[in-house]
């Protein structure tokens, strides 16, 4: 990998500094979480090349466990799709519990991101999308990153913080995918704002419909790894690509 595999994502702090130390949850075996990591840092450094890279951002509080099965179990064919466009890279990025909000490194495999995605159990606690915004713009200063995905159903936070930091995410050409469960008002709202501020694309998926996150996901990966001619080429066999793909250019008008 390229740098540390696992880091807090401290408020405020630039990614690679010391970030600040986060309040751990107990009960999320974190034993098994260092020993996976300590295990990751013996791998060879990833070699992505010319591969695009995704930001893969999950609210693990205790509301989504459900849907953090379900993204464990889809992520693989995240990278299926993205092959045929150069390849991915994917750096998990999650908030849970009491401010705790976690990066990985960049994983080039399917199954190492599951490696750590299966170790991660959801806590209560409040949402902290601003945190995983500036993550965002932090790594970019340090490697190119073309796309971040988002899965919630809740915003807990002020809207014009947050949508001052999608629209400086906007102006740096990473396009954000803001995928919703459930139809809570004020999610709606503010994801709709983050994804017409970043150039990306708002949607609402079915927990108890895995194929509408999956193709939700895959879109996403496809633009991060090709762009929007990535995109185009699922479109025709995917509605929810092509209602990605409407809401990218209604976003620029």
């Amino acid at each position: 990998m390229t740098r540390e595999t696992n880091k807090a994502v401290g408020k405020g702090s630039a990614v690679g500094k010391a970030a600040e130390s986060l309040p751990q949850a107990g009960s999320s075996a974190p034993g098994e979480i260092d020993r996976f990591l300590g295990a990751a840092r013996q791998l060879a450094p990833l070699a992505t090349g010319q591969a695009g890279r995704l930001v893969f951002a999950l609210d693990a509080t205790m509301s989504r466990q459900p849907t953090w099965d379900l993204a464990c179990s889809l992520q693989a064919r995240m990278f299926e799709v993205a092959a045929q466009s150069g390849g991915l890279a994917v750096q998990l990025v999650y908030f849970r519990g009491f401010a705790e909000c976690r990066s990985s490194g960049w994983v080039g495999e399917p199954q190492r991101l599951t490696g750590l995605m299966t170790r991660i159990a959801c806590e209560g606690g409040q949402t902290q999308i601003a945190r995983v915004l500036r993550h965002v713009r932090d790594e970019a200063r340090a490697v190119p990153i073309r796309a971040f995905v988002f899965v919630g159903d809740a915003m807990e936070e002020d809207v014009d913080a947050l949508a001052a930091l999608a629209g400086e995410l906007g102006l740096r050409g990473i396009r954000g995918f803001l995928f919703q469960e459930g139809h809570e008002p004020a999610a709606s709202a503010a994801f709709a704002t983050m994804a017409r501020l970043t150039g990306g694309a708002h949607a609402r998926f079915d927990v108890n419909a895995p194929n509408s996150l999956l193709d939700l996901l895959r879109g996403a990966a496809a633009y991060a790894a090709g762009g929007r001619e990535a995109m185009l080429k699922l479109a025709g066999a995917s509605p929810a690509v092509k209602g990605l793909l409407t809401a990218m250019e209604g976003g620029r008008r």
